[in-house]
């Protein structure tokens, strides 16, 4: 079924300009992914997201700052060009190196059929961001008890099969997260979109890069 999808980059803002004490660690600009590459249409290591999404991620973020925490994002914003490349992956069955890491307990087709990577992504709508509590009195990451793209039903924030204590490690994060206007995915711990977000049935096609705001 064709969607919309536009190239219009207007209505979004780097993250880091307007949320300052977030900290980025953009996976898909990277290699450490489950793809295993730099995935197509991320051209800088930044977080980009839809202006009414920014403003509520900078409430969330001073919510986490007086319990001690900053934000961690790893993944925002995501092109439908990058989307494409993880379809194109999800073809080529030879490709499964990076299996240990990110699927190791299902086939790299069930990464799709049950709903963790998806053929349209609302991270495309802009609105949407995969991210995690970082403890700035012990210096490093909550412990989530499981990492960011694990594909398991570890990764559920329902999953009790986790310690008590990483269990609430989720729902802080999910509480600090819902009160500031996201909602959560049912199946990944990290993943939160806006719930008014402003482009509900439009799928972006811009570059993650600066460049892309400024035309």
């Amino acid at each position: 079924m064709p969607y919309d999808k536009t190239k219009d980059a207007s209505g979004f803002v780097i993250v880091a300009d307007h949320v300052p004490q977030v900290i980025q660690e953009i996976r898909y600009h990277s290699t450490f992914n489950f793809v295993g590459d730099r995935i197509d249409g991320y051209e800088e290591p930044i977080a980009i997201l839809t202006k009414e999404a920014a403003r509520a991620l900078k409430a969330a973020s001073n919510e986490a700052m007086v319990q001690g925490y900053r934000l961690k994002i790893f993944d925002a914003y995501r092109p439908a060009t990058a989307v494409r490349h993880f379809v194109l992956w999800g073809i080529e069955d030879e490709d499964i190196r990076m299996k240990p890491y990110f699927y190791p307990a299902i086939t790299k087709q069930e990464t799709f059929s049950l709903g963790y990577i998806a053929s349209r992504s609302s991270h495309s709508r802009g609105s949407t961001v995969d991210l995690t509590l970082f403890d700035m009195a012990a210096g490093k990451d909550v412990d989530m008890g499981g990492p960011f793209d694990l594909f398991d039903e570890i990764s559920h924030p329902s999953c009790r099969s986790i310690t008590d204590e990483q269990y609430e490690n989720r729902m802080c994060l999910q509480r600090i997260m819902v009160r500031n206007g996201f909602v959560p995915m049912d199946n990944e711990w990290w993943h939160f979109t806006l719930k008014d977000e402003p482009y509900p049935d439009t799928y972006f096609d811009f570059p993650v890069a600066s460049d892309s705001l400024m035309k």
